[in-house]
């Protein structure tokens, strides 16, 4: 069972992708708005993070960027969320992929499923 991690600070979009993941055989841990994202992942070992841009009091793209320069978690999938198209913006920080809110749950499933395509050399 693969195990996303949620740094997303809507609280109704974080229950809803609980119940939503969970229901399709996902582990899920939430984290808080102001909860050290890199640290976390550190700790608990996601298979993937589900990241917003826009987190009450931190910068998605600035959290992302530190996931992508630290030796232990390079590598974690990042699937990073918005209600602003910033795809491009998203990619060229390390994104995995980018999904524009509101989305389709099945378009979520679907990225989660799909196999890991591998990191090109920063």
């Amino acid at each position: 069972m693969a195990k996303v991690m949620l740094a997303e600070d809507d609280l109704t979009m974080v229950n809803l992708l609980t119940t939503l993941l969970k229901m399709d055989g996902f582990e899920v841990v939430s984290l808080d708005a102001d909860d050290d994202v890199p640290a976390a992942v550190r700790r608990d070992g996601p298979d993937v993070l589900l990241l917003d841009v826009h987190l009450s009091n931190q910068d998605g793209l600035q959290i992302m960027d530190s996931i992508r320069q630290s030796d232990e978690i390079h590598d974690t999938r990042v699937i990073m969320i918005s209600g602003m198209n910033v795809r491009d913006e998203c990619m060229r920080h390390g994104a995995d992929a980018f999904l524009l809110k509101p989305f389709m749950p099945d378009d979520l499933i679907r990225l989660l499923k799909q196999p890991r395509k591998p990191l090109s050399p920063p």
